[in-house]
C-alpha cells in the first residue's frame, strides 16, 4: 500500500516543480499601529479574492498576473485602510499594512454584538482552498454564534434544523447523534477525519467546544476513504486567535436543567508565538419522564505553537465525562398505535444502574507553508472511549398493553488511531489555474462491547407493568452484572467487536479557465480498508473511486455547478450461494446554483440530486445468518438553503428539501422488501425557519425577537409501509421563540421551545414482531419548555 501510495504523488510533486515560479504574489504581515500583531482579519484583493491572516498576522496572495491590483483591508474596530500595487511579472511583493484603532467602531460592535451567519470559506479541515461559493458541492456551515441563539447546548439539541434534508433518528436519548440526509445515516467527522467506530459512536458533542459545524451534501472523496453517498458532517473545535478575551455563561431550564461555561482565548507569550485555549462546561438536566437524568462535565485545552514563519503546531485534547439513566429509558411500546400511552411514560425504573462514559481525545496538528504557493498539513488523532452501564429494552410487550420490563448489561470500549497528510498548492500553466490536493489516510478502529446479561424487573402472570397505570419498582432484588471477566473477553463471547483498518491515497486538480471562471474539478481515491463486524472475519476491500466536478462563476456572487462523484463502504458476511460480499458502492449526479448577495451577508443555494447505491445486503430469509443482496436504491431530492441577514437587523435561516427515496430493485429469493418500498430515516418534506430581528436604536437598542418553526411530512422510520400508514409516524411541526439582549459585556438569551405544547414524537421508531404481539414504538419530545442563558464576555 505505501508504495502505491507514493506512485500516487509522484505525479503531483511533479506538477509542483513544473508550475513553480511562473507567477507573482503579494504577501506581507498586519500590525496595529501599536505594534500588536492582528491574527482576525480579511485582506481582499480587486475586491474579490478574500483571505485571512495566520497567527502571526500573515497574509499571501499567489499565482497572479501582473498589473494592478488594489489591496483592502475589513476588521471589527480597526480603521478600514484601501492601497493600490503595481505587480511586475514573476515578482513577489512584501506589503505589511500597519492599522489604526477605531475605538468608536469598537463601541457600536460590543452593543449590537452582531457576528455574521454567512461564511464565505470552509475550514482548513476540509482541506480544499476553494472559497464555497466556488465549490462544486453544496456545503453548509452553521457557526456556534448561530447555535448560542438557538440554545443549542448538544450536537444531538436541534442543530439539524439549520441545514435542509437533515433529520435526527433519536435513538439512545442524547448519547450520540445519529444524523440522517439523502436517505442515508451521514457519517460523523470531527476536524476533518471519520471518528465512527461502531453503530453507536461518537459520543456527541458539548458545544462549548464546537466552533462550527460544516455539513457537506454528496460524497466527499476529498476528505473521506469510504462512506455513504449522502455525506457527512464535520465538527470544527474551537482553536486559539492570539485575542486577548473570553466568556463565561450560566443557563437553567425546564426541568431542573442547569448548565454553566468557561471560554478563555488567548497568548501566552509576548512574542505571539505560543497561543492558547480552554473551554470548560458542566451541564446537569432532568426530564419531563420521571427517574431520567443525565450530567456531563468537558474540559477542552488547546495550546498552538508558531516554531517559525512557515511552520505552526497546534495540540489540542477534549475530555467529557457523562453519566446518564440507563439508555433507552425514552421509547415506549403499545400494540395500540402511535401517543397511545401518556407523554411521560417511562419503562425504567429508580435503583437501576445508570450509564456511565468517559470519552477523551487528543489532535496534534502541524501546518507548513512551503512557499507562496503551497502548504502542507498533517494531523494525527488518538481517540479512547469507555463506558459501563446498561440500557432499557422490554423482555416482552403483550396484547392487553402490559409489559415485561427489563434492563440489560452495556459495557464498552473504543479507541481510534487516525493519521492524514495531505498537501495543497496553487500552479499556473499558461492560463489554466490549477488549485492542487492530494495527500494520503490512516486509521485503526476497535470497538468491544457486552450486551449478553440482562436482568428482568417484571414477572410474567400477573407482575407486568401496566404502563397506563404505573407502578414503579422492581419484582425482583436488583443484582448487579458480572464483570469479573475482562470486557473483551466478554465482547468476543457475544460477538460484540467492530474493527477496521483502512489506508487510502487520493490527488484533486481543480483546473480553472477563463480567469477562473470555470473551473473543472478531476479526482481520484484509492482506498483499502478491511473491516470487521460482530466478532467475523474481516473483510478486505479495495476500490478506485472517481470524481468531477464542474463549476462557472456567473459573476463574482454568482455560480453554478455540476457533480458526478462515487463512493463504497465495505460490508461483512458471506452471500448465501457462497460468494463473498460486495463493497456497497454509490454514484451521485448532482446540479447547484448557489448565489451571496448584499457584499456575502445572505447566502442562497439550491441544488437537484439522484444517487444510485448498488450490492446493500441483508439476511437471507430461510437461513438468518447468511446474507443476499437486497437491490438497488435510489434517491433523489432537491433542497433550498437560505441564511444570512435580510434586512437591517433581520436575520434568516430558511431551508427545504423534498427526498424521494425507495428500493428501485429487489432480487430474486428477497424477504421483507418490495420495490417502491420508502428508505429508512427519508421524509418527504421537510422545512426550517428561524427569524432573528435586532432592534437598530432607540432606547431599546439590542433587544431582539426571535420565532423558528420546523416540519417534518410523510415522514418514514425503521419500519414503513404503504399498505398501513397508520404504522408510519404522524408529521412533525414545531413552533419556537425567544428573545435576546446585548448591551455592551453582557447578554441574555430566552428560548422557549415547542409553544403550542404539541405531543411530538421524535425518530427511530417501527411497527416490529419481535415480542408476542405486534407494537408501535416511538420516543416523545420534550413538552413546552425554556432555557435561559446569561452571559458575559471579557
Amino acid at each position: 500500500m505505501k508504495t502505491k501510495s507514493n506512485l500516487l504523488l509522484i505525479p503531483l510533486l511533479g506538477f509542483a516543480l513544473t508550475g513553480y515560479g511562473q507567477a507573482s504574489a503579494i504577501r506581507g504581515t498586519v500590525r496595529t499601529n501599536d505594534n500588536q500583531m492582528v491574527n482576525d482579519l480579511t485582506v481582499i484583493l480587486n475586491d474579490s479574492l478574500r483571505t485571512k491572516v495566520n497567527s502571526m498576522g500573515e497574509f499571501s496572495f499567489r499565482n497572479l498576473k501582473p498589473g494592478k491590483y488594489t489591496i483592502a483591508t475589513t476588521h471589527i474596530g480597526l480603521l478600514a485602510r484601501r492601497d493600490t500595487i503595481n505587480l511586475q511579472d514573476a515578482e513577489i511583493r512584501q506589503f505589511d499594512l500597519v492599522l489604526a484603532v477605531d475605538k468608536h467602531m469598537l463601541q457600536e460592535v460590543v452593543v449590537d454584538g452582531y457576528v455574521p451567519l454567512v461564511e464565505t470559506v470552509g475550514s482548513p479541515t476540509l482541506r480544499v482552498q476553494t472559497p464555497l461559493i466556488e465549490l462544486p458541492q453544496n456545503v453548509q456551515v452553521v457557526n456556534a454564534d448561530l447555535m448560542a441563539k438557538q440554545s443549542i447546548f448538544n450536537m444531538a439539541d436541534g442543530m439539524m434544523r439549520n441545514v435542509s434534508g437533515v433529520s435526527r433518528l433519536s435513538h439512545w436519548n442524547d448519547m450520540y447523534v445519529n444524523l440522517n440526509m439523502r436517505g442515508s445515516q451521514i457519517q460523523a467527522f470531527r476536524n476533518g477525519m471519520n471518528v465512527v467506530s461502531s453503530f453507536w459512536s461518537p459520543l456527541s458533542e458539548d458545544m462549548s467546544v464546537v466552533e462550527r459545524v460544516e455539513v457537506v451534501k454528496g460524497p466527499a472523496g476529498f476528505m473521506m476513504s469510504s462512506g455513504d453517498p449522502a455525506g457527512i458532517y464535520n465538527v470544527v473545535t474551537k482553536k486559539p486567535t492570539g485575542i486577548q478575551k473570553g466568556e463565561v455563561t450560566f443557563s437553567l431550564g425546564s426541568f431542573s436543567s442547569y448548565r454553566s461555561t468557561l471560554d478563555l482565548d488567548g497568548k501566552l507569550s509576548k512574542d505571539n508565538r505560543l497561543l492558547y485555549r480552554l473551554n470548560i462546561a458542566g451541564d446537569t438536566k432532568g426530564s419531563f419522564r420521571p427517574f431520567e437524568e443525565n450530567k456531563r462535565l468537558v474540559i477542552a485545552p488547546v495550546l498552538s505553537y508558531q516554531l517559525d514563519s512557515k511552520t505552526k503546531a497546534t495540540l489540542e485534547y477534549t475530555y467529557q465525562r457523562g453519566q446518564m439513566t440507563d439508555v433507552g429509558s425514552g421509547y415506549v411500546f403499545s400494540p395500540v398505535g402511535y401517543k397511545a400511552l401518556p407523554r411521560e411514560t417511562t419503562f425504567t425504573s429508580p435503583g437501576l444502574e445508570p450509564l456511565k462514559v468517559n470519552d477523551q481525545n487528543v489532535f496534534l496538528t502541524i501546518e507548513r507553508n512551503l512557499d507562496a504557493n503551497w502548504k502542507l498539513t498533517a494531523q494525527g488523532a488518538y481517540f479512547s472511549y469507555d463506558q459501563i452501564g446498561a440500557n432499557s429494552w422490554p423482555a416482552d410487550v403483550l396484547a392487553n398493553g402490559n409489559v415485561v420490563r427489563s434492563t440489560g448489561v452495556w459495557d464498552a470500549t473504543s479507541t481510534m488511531a487516525l493519521g492524514q497528510v495531505f498537501i495543497n498548492g496553487n500552479v499556473q500553466t499558461g492560463k489554466i489555474k490549477h488549485r492542487i490536493l492530494g495527500g494520503l489516510d490512516f486509521g485503526r478502529k476497535e470497538y468491544f462491547a457486552d450486551w449478553s446479561q440482562t436482568f428482568a424487573l417484571d414477572s410474567l402472570g400477573g407482575g407486568e407493568f401496566d404502563p397506563m397505570n404505573p407502578s414503579y419498582g422492581l419484582d425482583f432484588p436488583y443484582t448487579a452484572f458480572n464483570r469479573s471477566t475482562p470486557l473483551k473477553i466478554r465482547a468476543a463471547g457475544g460477538g460484540g467487536i467492530i474493527q477496521s483498518n483502512y489506508s487510502s491515497a487520493y490527488i484533486q486538480d481543480e483546473l480553472g479557465f477563463f480567469d477562473n471562471a470555470l473551473r473543472l474539478t478531476l479526482a481520484a481515491r484509492y482506498t483499502s480498508m478491511s473491516q470487521a463486524s460482530w466478532g467475523g472475519d474481516p473483510i478486505v476491500n479495495k476500490k478506485i473511486t472517481p470524481r468531477i466536478g464542474l463549476s462557472y462563476s456567473i459573476d463574482k456572487n454568482t455560480s453554478a455547478y455540476a457533480l458526478y462523484d462515487q463512493s463504497f463502504i465495505p460490508q461483512n458476511g458471506v452471500l448465501y450461494t457462497g460468494e463473498a460480499v460486495q463493497p456497497l458502492t454509490g454514484e451521485i449526479m448532482e446540479l447547484g446554483f448557489k448565489r451571496n448577495w448584499f457584499g456575502n451577508r445572505l447566502s442562497t443555494t439550491v441544488s437537484a440530486y439522484q444517487i444510485i447505491k448498488n450490492n446493500e445486503v441483508t439476511s437471507y430469509g430461510p437461513r438468518p445468518n447468511e446474507n443476499i443482496e437486497i437491490g438497488q436504491k435510489r434517491v433523489r431530492g432537491v433542497e433550498l438553503d437560505i441564511i444570512g441577514r435580510l434586512a437591517p437587523g433581520l436575520d434568516v435561516v430558511a431551508n427545504y428539501a423534498f427526498t424521494d427515496a425507495e428500493i428501485t430493485q429487489v432480487n430474486t429469493e428477497v424477504e421483507g422488501f418490495y420495490e417502491g418500498q420508502r428508505l429508512t430515516g427519508a421524509d418527504r418534506h421537510i422545512a426550517n425557519l428561524w427569524l432573528d430581528y435586532h432592534l437598530q436604536g432607540g432606547a431599546l437598542q439590542g433587544l431582539s425577537f426571535r420565532a423558528g418553526m420546523t416540519t417534518n411530512v410523510d415522514r418514514t422510520t425503521a419500519f414503513y409501509s404503504a399498505d398501513h400508514p397508520e404504522w408510519n409516524l404522524p408529521d412533525y411541526l414545531r413552533f419556537d421563540a425567544g428573545l435576546g439582549y446585548h448591551k455592551e459585556h453582557f447578554h441574555i438569551i430566552l428560548n422557549v421551545q415547542n409553544l403550542a405544547d404539541s405531543y411530538l414524537l421524535a425518530g427511530g421508531s417501527y411497527y416490529g414482531n419481535s415480542f408476542s404481539t405486534p407494537v408501535y414504538s416511538w420516543q416523545a419530545e420534550m413538552p413546552r419548555n425554556f432555557r435561559l442563558t446569561f452571559g458575559y464576555k471579557f
